[in-house]
């Protein structure tokens, strides 16, 4: 090193240039990306890019934050177009060979291209892009897309941020359901599939797969005779966005708004299909009483003949030919209405209707209190389903003006990452130290290789030098691995021995006792794994940061609710 103080700061110098160059090519987003970073470099915090609203936009910008931060959506748009990518326009040009009714050509090529699900990943991507400043975009792309879809235009009259929802799913679900018919219809030996097939049908059958639009679930509905009681078939409906009614109280909870919808609801005078047969079947027998030629009587009993058969099979279909008695004269029951969920989506939207009319056909806004948490669970206790929140809309004001704006949870995804990537190196090291082998890298042969017991010479002899571990420890080092020729080391004397057991003794009362081949004594002072706590709170480009408790806060101004299906792998939520 030279002597000269200039010498000695020009290479100072350099060093330090050279650290800042690699720190900036091999970690430029290090402070961004940081778990406990909250600002950048230049004492900026760190925020997420907003949207601009140049046209009363906030009931559009609400809705797609809240749908940018939504892991599930995300997955299925980059999975879905890539399916279209690598189906190519033979399949997504394809046409049936009979239209159904109300479509045409050109609307179903453009239903199977899906450019509104082309739109949504492109402004979902933008919006999950990590700023080193503030950054605001525009949501125009995604507006121009919808109205392309439907050829007229957005208003922004009324501004109703569920109805602007329900447009983007129904869009982006149709675009789905006819990218995968043009699949089915492509693969079909004939060339064609049964178009004739009810729409229900195809929409049940593509919901019970795993790989189904996220936000498409199932609602069944049937309705049971309390005097009789005879089961109507369940009739089944689609949704992608459930609409619950809030009572008109000073406050509830989100459960109780979904007991409305779910609980069983019993309806007064009500004709049961059954009771009404019945009823048919003793008219019927009063006029074969009364009848006096030999005609009538026979089609009275051909009568009742079909009504017993239609009454013992399918009560629910009255038989054809057959003259019933007037429906005035039909008995009234008293039925019970069942409604339950049968297939449970990845991602439920939930809209907190709040709307109250009254007889004047004035309209105001239902100002209650609704309370919600951060984990909801529907379903029984054989099909239980647990959500989490990652998403609020709220509305402030009346119910003819007011803002939007929304929370969105600032969540990391597994999807996105790749535990365990190397498992199965670490699992071949540890069979490597199990046996001791002297192999400089893993093979596939040390990887079903089994576990020899030791010696009681060598476990003395390495006891003697090394503390003991547990058979899922570290790599050994150079001391632990016994060569083949080497000679055994000579056992310690007595007095060695209890002198070594002294240090010992006195080293582990120096420092807390933690056992490492003990499981239970481990789980103890390992970390639990917290949730995100962290949230941004949007309003159209202006955002900052907020917890989970301002989020859970908003229960008179809560409109939309955003739930995600639980997984393996997520943070847990308290």
């Amino acid at each position: 090193m030279p002597d000269k103080p200039q010498t000695v700061a020009a290479y100072a110098a350099g060093a330090s240039l050279a650290a800042i160059v690699a720190f900036y090519v091999f970690g430029p987003t290090f402070f961004i990306d940081g778990e406990n970073s909250s600002n950048t470099s230049d004492g900026r915090k760190r925020t997420i890019i907003g949207l601009a609203n140049s046209a009363n936009d906030c009931f559009i910008n609400s809705v797609l934050q809240a749908l940018a931060g939504l892991g599930d959506l995300r997955v299925y748009l980059i999975r879905e177009l890539h399916r279209r990518q690598l189906d190519g326009s033979e399949v997504l040009d394809s046409l049936p060979l009979v239209l159904q009714k109300g479509e045409t050509e050109g609307k179903l090529r453009t239903l199977q291209r899906g450019p509104v699900t082309q739109a949504l990943k492109d402004m979902l991507d933008a919006l999950n892009e990590r700023p080193i400043y503030k950054k605001t975009i525009s949501a125009r792309p995604m507006i121009e897309a919808l109205e392309r879809a439907f050829q007229t235009r957005i208003s922004r009259n009324q501004q109703d941020a569920q109805e602007f929802l329900q447009i983007v799913l129904e869009r982006l679900c149709d675009e789905y359901h006819a990218a995968e018919k043009a699949r089915r219809r492509c693969a079909s030996p004939a060339g064609d599939v049964d178009e004739e097939r009810d729409e229900q049908d195809d929409r049940a059958i593509a919901i019970s797969k795993n790989d189904r639009f996220p936000f498409e679930g199932r609602i069944e509905t049937q309705i049971q005779c309390l005097h009789c009681g005879f089961k109507t078939k369940a009739s089944a409906t689609t949704f992608v966005s459930l609409t619950l009614n809030v009572p008109q109280k000073s406050s509830t909870s989100l459960d109780k708004c979904f007991d409305i919808l779910l609980k069983r609801e019993d309806i007064d005078d009500y004709i049961c299909d059954k009771c009404r047969l019945r009823h048919a079947l003793e008219w019927k027998a009063k006029l074969l009483e009364r009848a006096k030629t030999d005609k009538d009587k026979d089609q009275l009993k051909d009568d009742i003949a079909l009504l017993e058969r239609a009454v013992a099979d399918d009560p629910e279909k009255a038989p054809e030919g057959v003259v019933l008695p007037d429906s005035k004269d039909a008995p009234r029951r008293k039925i019970q209405k069942h409604t339950r969920i049968t297939v449970f989506p990845k991602v439920i939207a939930i809209h907190l209707s709040r709307s109250v009319f009254d007889p004047q056909s004035y309209s105001s806004k239902n100002m209650a209190k609704v309370s919600y948490t951060q984990r909801l669970r529907l379903g029984g206790l054989l099909n239980e389903k647990w959500y989490k929140l990652l998403g609020v809309v709220c509305h402030k004001g009346n119910h003819n003006s007011g803002h939007y704006e929304s929370f969105r949870r600032n969540h990391l995804y597994p999807p996105f990452a790749t535990p365990a990537a190397f498992s199965a190196y670490a699992a071949a090291s540890q069979s490597v130290s199990r046996t001791e082998t002297t192999t400089s890298s893993p093979s596939i042969d040390a990887m079903h290789s089994t576990y020899e017991k030791p010696s009681e010479g060598d476990r003395s002899s390495s006891s003697a030098s090394t503390p003991p571990t547990s058979p899922e420890s570290s790599r050994p080092t150079s001391k632990s691995i016994e060569l083949p020729n080497a000679a055994p080391p000579a056992s310690p004397s007595r007095a060695e021995s209890s002198k070594l057991k002294l240090q010992r003794t006195e080293t582990q009362n120096s420092r807390p006792q933690i056992r490492t081949h003990d499981s239970t004594a481990t789980s103890k002072f390992r970390r639990k794994k917290k949730s995100n706590d962290r949230w941004w709170r949007i309003s159209d480009d202006k955002i900052k940061e907020a917890r989970t408790s301002d989020v859970l806060s908003m229960q008179r101004e809560v409109y939309l609710l955003f739930y995600e299906l639980e997984r393996e792998g997520d943070d847990a939520i308290s």
